[in-house]
């Protein structure tokens, strides 16, 4: 197995983000500063599912991946307030026991992989009907 060096990949992840190759526009994600030579810092954005209590709610996520990255999983907290069965109500961090992308890390995990399942648990059954914040509310 061939390692990719953590700059090449968070390039690679950046340049996936500016192309929205996620699929339907419902998830974006970029460097939450240009300027950041680490690429350490990430901002994520979801938009919530249709036939759901998100439903058109625009959730914000902080991201952050280490030294380690992709060796070891990012950490991952929303900013806008979600009620959801793997955030924790008081921070908006992932609980990564109850988040399995996180959990269970594999190093060719993305970004954008992290994002879209977050959004996919959002229709599920534990979630998709759990009463929500006000709109704009933020941790």
């Amino acid at each position: 197995m061939v390692t990719v060096p953590r700059n090449f990949r968070l390039l690679e992840e950046l340049e996936a983000g500016e192309k929205d190759q996620t699929g339907d526009g419902t998830v974006s994600y970029g460097l939450s500063d240009g300027d950041d030579m680490s690429m350490s810092s990430w901002i994520g954005t979801i938009i919530g599912p249709a036939g759901t209590a998100h439903e058109g709610r625009i959730y914000n996520l902080k991201i952050h991946c280490g030294e380690n990255y992709p060796n070891q999983p990012p950490q991952v907290s929303f900013t806008s307030r979600i009620n959801m069965s793997c955030v924790d109500q008081s921070s908006g961090d992932i609980i990564t026991r109850k988040f399995p992308k996180l959990g269970n890390w594999n190093s060719s995990t993305t970004i954008a992989n992290i994002l879209v399942e977050l959004k996919n648990l959002m229709s599920s059954s534990e979630n998709r009907k759990l009463q929500q914040p006000p709109e704009g509310s933020n941790f």
